[in-house]
């Protein structure tokens, strides 16, 4: 059974719970392609936008750093402030561009994942250590994919670097003939430009990657007919439990409606094959209420807890099928049938007034002549 199972092609795509789990583990669909592009743009836009103040800003502080007075070289304490002040002015001259890239590579690999963090990602596996299995993953289809995709990056990015070096190289050897402060200048502007036509390249990489990822991420989480079966088992319970459960509830739900009979005016039947009971309270209620009914052994039971009880009971075949088959339990019945029930209640009502009704009392149906049934309330 095992080797058939195993022997099923993953034809079926992933069901939420298998996603879900795939989640909790930390396995979901990630490109490090998309990543990289992503940063390499902020940082080609940073450089551009924040580059002139970043250089003027470093040219500053090197300026500070060299005027430094002979009492101040020969004093370690001095010299050692010097440091702290140069790296935190240094530090706060870059921090915007730091955060740029610090929530560019947040958000980056969440545009297609989401967020998630699973500690069973994160955690030892001896499997790790297995050097046959980091070979299958050197020398298998992943690896070679990857091997694949380095080398287009690699080539992508080499020829791009030339095609830029070849067509600014006049710009490049002018900047030793510009002022150093426009020269820096200059030269974050030129980076910056410089970084975003090598990350222009990689956004061809990325959009291959990305629909590749997601498609390998559904490949690896498809699933045999066998398991989706066995997941529904573990979720949904087996066809047995479910049918006891069910039966269980029916159960339950019959005598719930046994118990309220004792409460019933009349019980009106077929006269063996069905049974409902009503109840009627002209204070509370509005029409007549169904408080219980049911067919063959039911509404056998029914009447022997009538008869027990002492409630008349009525044999008006077409009412009794009627109300059954129009009216659900704890239900008031159809407008329809008010006139035929109303017949029946005072008629109830007129031999329950008698002196002796306990005495006389029968639990053969008593008769009644013909009632008011509407034509698409009979059955």
């Amino acid at each position: 059974m095992a080797q058939q199972d195993s022997a099923q092609e993953r034809t079926e795509q992933a069901t939420p719970k298998r996603l879900q789990d795939a989640r909790e583990k930390g396995q979901i669909p990630r490109s490090l392609d998309l990543t990289s592009t992503a940063m390499m743009l902020a940082a080609a836009g940073g450089i551009l936008v924040m580059g002139g103040h970043m250089a003027s800003g470093m040219l500053d502080t090197m300026r500070h750093g060299f005027q430094i007075s002979r009492e101040d070289i020969f004093n370690p304490g001095a010299m050692l402030k010097l440091l702290e002040q140069s790296a935190a002015d240094a530090l706060l001259m870059l921090a915007p561009f730091f955060v740029l890239m610090i929530v560019v590579a947040i958000l980056a690999p969440l545009s297609i994942g989401g967020w998630s963090f699973s500690a069973q990602a994160i955690g030892f596996k001896w499997e790790k250590l297995n050097p046959l299995s980091g070979l299958k993953r050197i020398f298998g289809p992943h690896g070679m994919i990857e091997m694949l995709k380095a080398l287009a990056k690699f080539g992508l990015l080499c020829a791009a670097a030339v095609l830029v070096l070849w067509n600014m190289a006049d710009v490049f050897i002018g900047l030793g003939a510009e002022p150093l402060p426009s020269a820096l200048n200059h030269v974050a502007h030129l980076l910056g430009w410089v970084f975003l036509a090598l990350s222009a390249t990689m956004v061809l990489i990325a959009a291959v990657d990305v629909p590749f990822q997601l498609w390998n991420h559904a490949r690896q989480l498809k699933m045999t007919h066998q398991e989706i079966k066995e997941e529904f088992k573990e979720t949904d319970g087996s066809p047995e439990i479910k049918s006891r459960i069910r039966s269980q509830q029916r159960e339950m739900a019959r005598r719930r409606m046994m118990a309220e009979i004792p409460k019933a005016d009349v019980i009106v039947t077929n006269p063996t094959h069905y049974a409902v009971a009503l109840r009627y309270d002209k204070n509370k209620m509005a029409a007549p209420v169904v408080i219980a009914k049911g067919t063959d052994l039911i509404a056998l039971q029914i009447r022997g807890v009538a008869a027990q009880y002492r409630i008349p009971m009525m044999a008006a075949p077409p009412l009794a099928r009627a109300l059954h088959y129009s009216t659900e339990v704890n239900h008031a019945i159809p407008a329809g049938l008010y006139l035929a029930v109303a017949q029946v209640l005072a008629y109830v009502y007129q031999i329950k007034s008698r002196q002796y009704y306990d005495a006389q009392y029968s639990d053969e149906p008593m008769e009644m002549a013909e009632l008011p049934i509407p034509d698409e309330y009979r059955r």
